[in-house]
C-alpha cells in the first residue's frame, strides 16, 4: 500500500434508480455514450485516472487540484448542453464533490479520509454543480476564472468536524451580502447528554433571548436565506440572541443515536449551560413551541418569558383530522422519494407551504437551503417526530409569562392551534394576524408588527 497527496473528485447521477425505472436501456445507452465521448476523455485530458466506476457515479484521482476543478467544470457545462433537448425529469445530470487530502493507495483502489469527504461534498453540491472543499477553493481560487459560492461551514455524515463548502454552478449566482454577517458570528459546539455535537452561535447585545429549534436551520447559510435573515437582523440589533442547529441537521451532528423530543430539549439544556446563560426569554417557532414549554416546565427559574410564532401543541397526526393524516403521509412519500432529486417539486411542497408569500426566487433559496442543511433520513426523522408532538397536558401546567402570535391563515400550524395554546396556557397574551405564512418573512405585510409585539413583551419581563 502507498500513501500520497491526491485530488479526489467523486461523481453520481441524481435520480439514478428512477431513471432506470422510467428507461432503462435508454439511460444506460445515454450514459454510455455520455461516458465515451465526453467524461473519459475529458479525465484524460486533465492527467486524471478513474479509480472506480458504480452504475451511477465513479471516483477519479489527479495529481493537481486545479486539473479536477477544471475537468469537473467542463463535464458539468457540457452535460446540461447534450441533455438540454429533454425534459427535466429525464435528464442525465451529475453532482460533483472534490477534495484535496492524504490517500491510501492499495492496488488500483483508493482510500482515506480525502476520498470520504469528496464523497460528502458530492451529496452536497446542488444537480449539474460542483462542491469543493475550502483547501480546493484556496489551491485554485482566482486561476480558473470561475465564481465559486461560498456555503459556510457543513456538518456532514461520519465527519466529527464540520467542512466550510464553496460551490459552482451553471447559473454562477453572485453570493449574497448576508454571508458578511454569518462570517461574524462564532459558531461553537455544546456537547448534548448522548455525546451528540450540536453547534450554536449568538450574535448582538441586550436581553438574551434563547431560540429553540424548529423545522431546517444553518447557523450560517440562513443568513443569505429569506425567511429568517430579516429575522436575525432585527433580533440581533435589539437582544443577544442565542440559537443552534437542532441534532441531524445544519453543523449539529447528523449520524445520532436518537431525534426524539427529549433528545432535543436535552440539547436545549447542554446550549444553555455551554452559552452560560442564567434567564432569558424563549423564542419559539413552529415545533420548537412544543418543546420550549416542556424546557419551561423542567427549568421555570431560567425562562423570563416565552414568545412563540406560529406554534403548535399539536402535530398532524394528533389533531384527529383525516385531511392531516393524508397530508402526513403524502409528505413522507416526499421526503423519502424525492428530497434530493434535482426536480425541487418535492420540497417545494414544505416550502409553498412555510411561505405562500415568498416571490419565487426567494420560495427557490429556501428550497435550496432545505437540501443542504439536511439528509433525506433526517428529515423523514424529524417530520415524523413533529408530526406525534402532543404538549396539551403540559400547557395546562405552564407558568411563566407566554406571548402566543399567529396567522389566521398559517398552512402548517392551523390557527386553532394558537388559540388552543391561548386558552390553556393560563395568563397567555395572544395576537393574531392576517396572513398564510407560518414563518413572516422581512417584506411581508405583518412581519414589523409582529416583530415589535414580540421584542416589546420580551422587554416587560425580567
Amino acid at each position: 500500500m502507498e500513501r500520497r497527496l491526491a485530488a479526489i473528485l467523486a461523481a453520481d447521477m441524481v435520480g439514478f434508480s428512477r431513471m432506470m425505472e422510467q428507461d432503462e436501456e435508454g439511460v444506460l445507452s445515454r450514459q454510455k455514450r455520455h461516458r465515451r465521448e465526453l467524461i473519459d476523455p475529458e479525465i484524460a485530458r486533465n492527467r486524471g485516472r478513474i479509480v472506480k466506476t458504480t452504475g451511477d457515479g465513479m471516483l477519479a484521482e489527479f495529481a493537481s487540484a486545479q486539473d479536477a476543478v477544471r475537468c469537473a467544470i467542463d463535464i458539468q457545462s457540457d452535460m446540461a448542453r447534450r441533455e438540454a433537448s429533454l425534459e427535466d425529469d429525464r435528464r442525465i445530470v451529475y453532482r460533483v464533490g472534490i477534495n484535496i487530502g492524504d490517500v491510501i493507495v492499495d492496488e488500483e483502489d483508493v482510500f482515506g479520509d480525502g476520498v470520504n469527504v469528496a464523497a460528502r461534498l458530492e451529496a452536497l453540491a446542488e444537480p449539474g454543480g460542483v462542491a469543493i472543499s475550502d483547501i480546493v477553493h484556496q489551491t485554485v481560487l482566482d486561476r480558473l476564472g470561475e465564481h465559486f459560492r461560498d456555503l459556510g461551514s457543513q456538518r456532514v455524515k461520519n465527519l466529527t468536524r464540520p467542512i466550510r463548502v464553496w460551490q459552482w454552478s451553471l447559473e454562477r449566482p453572485e453570493p449574497p451580502p448576508e454571508f458578511r454577517e454569518a462570517r461574524a458570528q462564532h459558531v461553537r459546539y455544546a456537547r448534548s447528554a448522548d455525546g451528540t455535537q450540536i453547534a450554536w452561535a449568538e450574535t448582538g447585545q441586550g436581553k438574551p433571548v434563547f431560540k429553540a429549534p424548529n423545522w431546517m436551520t444553518h447557523l450560517e447559510y440562513e443568513w443569505g436565506n429569506p425567511l429568517w435573515s430579516g429575522f436575525l437582523r432585527r433580533f440581533s440589533e435589539n437582544t443577544r440572541l442565542i440559537r443552534f442547529d437542532q441534532r441531524g441537521n445544519g453543523l449539529s451532528d447528523w449520524d445520532v443515536p436518537e431525534i426524539s423530543s427529549d433528545a432535543m430539549i436535552a440539547d436545549m439544556e447542554a446550549v444553555v449551560a455551554a452559552s452560560g446563560l442564567d434567564r432569558f426569554a424563549i423564542f419559539a417557532a413552529s415545533q420548537g413551541a412544543g418543546f420550549s414549554i416542556r424546557y419551561a416546565l423542567r427549568h421555570p427559574e431560567k425562562v423570563s418569558c416565552l414568545v412563540i410564532w406560529g406554534g403548535y401543541l399539536q402535530g398532524r397526526l394528533m389533531r384527529e383530522s383525516q385531511e392531516e393524516t393524508l397530508l402526513y403521509d403524502a409528505a413522507c412519500r416526499m421526503i423519502k422519494d424525492g428530497w434530493g432529486l434535482p426536480n425541487p417539486i418535492f420540497r417545494q411542497f414544505f416550502t409553498s407551504s412555510f411561505a405562500p408569500g415568498l416571490a419565487p426566487e426567494q420560495q427557490k433559496a429556501f428550497d435550496e437551503m432545505q437540501r443542504l442543511t439536511v439528509s433525506s433520513e433526517n428529515a423523514l426523522e424529524l417530520f415524523r417526530m413533529n408530526a406525534r408532538l402532543d404538549c396539551v397536558e403540559e400547557a395546562r401546567r405552564l407558568g411563566v409569562p407566554v406571548l402566543v402570535l399567529h396567522a389566521s391563515g398559517d398552512r402548517i400550524a392551523p390557527v386553532s392551534q394558537g388559540r388552543l395554546m391561548a386558552r390553556l396556557i393560563d395568563g397567555a397574551e395572544y395576537a393574531e394576524f392576517a396572513g398564510d405564512d407560518h414563518f413572516m418573512f422581512e417584506g411581508s405585510a405583518t412581519f414589523d408588527d409582529m416583530c415589535a409585539e414580540a421584542l416589546a413583551f420580551i422587554d416587560r419581563h425580567d
